[in-house]
């Protein structure tokens, strides 16, 4: 896990988010994404000064640890002077040694953070879900870490001013609000009451709005008015050059027996649907069983 200095913004590795979360619901299913309800409390992980330092270390480990369903794997937690944020050996268990760097004696109110994104490796070594690439399973780590309820933590130890800077993880502060505002449309829940950073609260308004555009493209009949001509100019000429739409667009037109048929990610998982260009269409993601109201 890394601690970045140089805090980069917006959202240069969504592809990479959004194939993270399609994963995810495939190796989860629906019934295992939503046993993730709610998140984790801050009270379960709030860290004080006057607590003891591996006691509190351990005590939010455990946390974590019944947060993400990991009940026979036991966290040792251990502070040492490190180039990264903190590390986990992943060995078979149960038992993993997580190291925290040195800088969190002090910090200790981002401990929670730091352990979160750890845990979560060993859930996902568990469950045998990997990216290829360091960066890519990174990345796997902090959208799986967020979006099955730990990641707010991450978002929240972002600060940023005039002289100094602290993000914790692989995502920039805007993906972390994107992947916390895509967990609240499927929880129903509102993540910002939890922060305790401004700057975190403003990058998860930032993200929930690129978030809200997923679900407001064509052909979902949420779609704004400039979405709707598009597409039905996208369409025209699709008909008219046997299935070949326009490349470039979130959407993708293609043959087929019956006619026509419109390709497009699934606002909540991101699974690629495949629906009959036969105006309005009610469609259902066999993945994550989300219901689509489409004009195709």
């Amino acid at each position: 896990m890394t601690d970045d200095s140089g805090v980069v913004h917006g959202f240069p590795h969504l592809d990479t988010v959004r194939a993270a979360i399609t994963a995810l619901h495939r190796r989860l299913s629906y019934d295992g994404v939503l046993s993730y309800a709610p998140s984790v409390a801050p009270v379960d992980v709030a860290f004080s000064d006057q607590d003891d330092l591996h006691l509190g270390a351990q005590r939010v480990a455990r946390a974590l640890v019944h947060h993400l369903r990991l009940p026979d794997a036991r966290m040792i937690v251990g502070f040492r002077e490190m180039e990264h944020a903190a590390a986990v050996e992943l060995a078979a268990g149960p038992e993993y040694f997580i190291e925290l760097n040195d800088r969190f004696r002090t910090h200790r109110g981002d401990i929670g953070a730091a352990l979160a994104h750890e845990v979560m490796h060993v859930l996902l070594h568990r469950l045998g879900l990997t990216f290829a690439g360091t960066r890519d399973n990174e990345i796997l780590t902090d959208t799986a870490t967020t979006y099955l309820g730990a990641g707010w933590l991450l978002l929240d130890a972002f600060r940023e001013d005039q002289v100094s800077s602290q993000k914790l993880g692989y995502l920039t502060p805007e993906e972390f609000g994107y992947v916390l505002a895509e967990r609240a449309t499927l929880f129903d829940e509102d993540p910002s009451v939890w922060f305790t950073s401004p700057q975190a609260y403003t990058a998860y308004t930032r993200g929930r709005a690129r978030a809200a555009q997923d679900a407001s493209r064509p052909p979902l009949t949420s779609a704004g008015w400039a979405g709707r001509r598009a597409y039905a100019k996208h369409r025209k000429y699709a008909l008219e050059h046997g299935g070949r739409g326009a490349p470039g667009m979130p959407y993708a037109f293609e043959p087929a027996a019956e006619g026509l048929r419109v390709s497009f990610d699934c606002p909540t998982c991101h699974q690629r649907i495949r629906v009959p260009v036969r105006g309005r269409v009610r469609a259902r993601c066999g993945l994550c069983r989300t219901v689509l109201e489409c004009d195709t």
